[in-house]
C-alpha cells in the first residue's frame, strides 16, 4: 500500500498542470434505502471502466458505508482514519474486484461534518489531490435527504437518482428532487429505475416522475435507463461479487452497460466539469449555508 501511495503521489506531482483533466464528480443517491443504490454505484463504475474511463468510488453513505462489503473486501483505512491519523488520500485508496479503486467511508464517517476547522481543512485538501487523477468520481451518498447527504449532492456536477417502481420509492425520489431543486435550481438529475419487471414498467415509472417534476417544479429529468429485476443480482450480492463481473451476460449487466454508454455518449459536457477543486469549493459553501 505504501508503494502504491508513493507511485500515485509521484504521478500526480510530475503531471503537467496544463494536461490535468477536469475530474467529474457524480453523486448517486435515492429517496429511501433498499432500492439498490450502492449496488448500482459499484456496477455502474465497473461498466464505465469497460468504456475506457478511469473511475474511483467514494463511499460517503454516512453511518452505513457498505461498498466494500458488496465487493467482499475488507478496507484497511477509512476517511475518518485519514483525518485523525494525518494519512494522505493515496494511503487510504484501495482496490477491489476488476481493479476498481475506492475510498471507504467507514462506520464513523457520520462524524465527518462535526470535525473542527483544522480537520475539515485537511479533509478538503486531501480531496483536491484527486483532481486529474481520475475521469469520474462516483460518490455513493446515504439514502434520503439528510443535511450531510444534501451537501454532497449539491456540490457535485450532477446527480444520479435511483428509484424503483414502488409508490413509496417514487414519493421519496420526488421529495429529493424537490428539496435539491429548491436549494439549487441548476442541479442536474439523471434517473435510474431499478428492479423493473419490463421496459414498459420502467418507462411508465420514469415518465411519471418526469411529468410531476416538470409540472410542479419546472425540472427536466433525464432518464439514464432501467434495470430489470434480475435474480443474478441477488446471487452476486450473496457471493459478494459485483454482478457485472460475476454474470456479465445477465440482463442486469446488459442494462447497466447500456447506461454507461448512454451516460458517455456524445459526452462533450464532461469537459464542463468543475473538477475536485470546484467540488470542494461548493462543499465548503454549502456547509456554511445548510
Amino acid at each position: 500500500m505504501l508503494d502504491q501511495a508513493s507511485k500515485l503521489r509521484e504521478k500526480m506531482q510530475n503531471q503537467d498542470k496544463k494536461d490535468i483533466k477536469q475530474t467529474r464528480v457524480i453523486t448517486v443517491t435515492s429517496g429511501k434505502g433498499g432500492v439498490g443504490k450502492s449496488n448500482f454505484t459499484l456496477n455502474f463504475a465497473l461498466s464505465l471502466m469497460d468504456q475506457g474511463k478511469k473511475v474511483v468510488i467514494f463511499d460517503v453513505d454516512l453511518g452505513l458505508a457498505n461498498i466494500d462489503v458488496l465487493m467482499g473486501v475488507s478496507s484497511k483505512y477509512s476517511i475518518l482514519e485519514m483525518i485523525e491519523n494525518q494519512k494522505s488520500i493515496w494511503d487510504i485508496m484501495e482496490k477491489g474486484p476488476g481493479d476498481l479503486e475506492y475510498i471507504a467511508g467507514g462506520s464513523g464517517f457520520n462524524q465527518l461534518m462535526r470535525l473542527d476547522e483544522d480537520q475539515l481543512d485537511y479533509f478538503f485538501h486531501q480531496l483536491e489531490q484527486l483532481q486529474g487523477y481520475t475521469d469520474i468520481i462516483l460518490m455513493d451518498t446515504g439514502a434520503g435527504i439528510s443535511r450531510e447527504s444534501l451537501r454532497f449532492i449539491l456540490s457535485a456536477d450532477d446527480v444520479i437518482l435511483v428509484t424503483t417502481p414502488e409508490p413509496t420509492s417514487l414519493t421519496d425520489a420526488y421529495a429529493v428532487i424537490k428539496m435539491v431543486h429548491g436549494l439549487d435550481p441548476a442541479a442536474v438529475f439523471r434517473l435510474v429505475v431499478n428492479r423493473v419487471t419490463s421496459l414498459k414498467e420502467g418507462k411508465h415509472t420514469a415518465d411519471k416522475i418526469a411529468m410531476v417534476a416538470s409540472q410542479f417544479l419546472g425540472v427536466d429529468i433525464d432518464r439514464l435507463g432501467y434495470l430489470p429485476d434480475d435474480d443474478h443480482v441477488m446471487r452476486a450480492v450473496k457471493k459478494q461479487i459485483p454482478f457485472y463481473l460475476q454474470y456479465p451476460q445477465s440482463m442486469a449487466s446488459q442494462g447497466i452497460r447500456r447506461m454507461a454508454e448512454v451516460y458517455l455518449r456524445g459526452k462533450d459536457e464532461l469537459d464542463e466539469a468543475k473538477g475536485m477543486k470546484g467540488f470542494v469549493d461548493r462543499l465548503k459553501n454549502w456547509m456554511k449555508l445548510t
